[in-house]
């Protein structure tokens, strides 16, 4: 999970009417917006997926941020926090068990070729995976930073 923080020179509600605006459902984002008090709005982005497919090739980055009104006149503070989707989380988890889980059947007694082969590719899809998703992950994180602060234009 990777925080951002910074101040805006607008009030919390012009900010949230602003992320509205421009990350409405036309845009094909989910914005959920949650004012829990006078002086603190929170909020949800993540890019809504039309087909399972899409997981693939769509920002699985879920953004959750809160606005809160700071000490001086009309300026904002602003916590964002940038995760990754639990569906990514779990196929890359499942594959590192499940070739670990190979590997502790070959070493209890299983010692065929073909189960070495099985537990070294399941591994390496895992690992691979593991990779691959972590630089797609730090690019979405930096594409919904250019995004937010271009909405917000500081």
């Amino acid at each position: 999970m990777k925080k951002w923080n910074f101040k805006v020179k607008l009030n919390p509600n012009a900010i949230s009417k602003n992320l509205e605006a421009s990350l409405g459902s036309l845009n094909g984002f989910v914005f959920n917006i949650e004012k829990e008090s006078s002086n603190l709005i929170s909020f949800k982005i993540r890019k809504r997926l039309l087909y399972s497919w899409y997981i693939i090739y769509h920002n699985n980055v879920i953004v959750n941020g809160r606005l809160s009104k700071a000490d001086t006149k009309n300026e904002t503070n602003v916590h964002i926090s940038f995760s990754q989707h639990f569906l990514w989380k779990f196929v890359i988890f499942t594959h590192l068990f499940l070739g670990l889980g190979f590997v502790i059947a070959i070493i209890l007694g299983n010692n065929d070729i073909p189960m070495y082969l099985l537990a070294a590719i399941t591994l390496a899809i895992g690992i691979f995976l593991w990779f691959r998703l972590q630089k797609k992950y730090e690019r979405n994180v930096q594409e919904y930073k250019i995004l937010i602060s271009k909405t917000l234009e500081f």
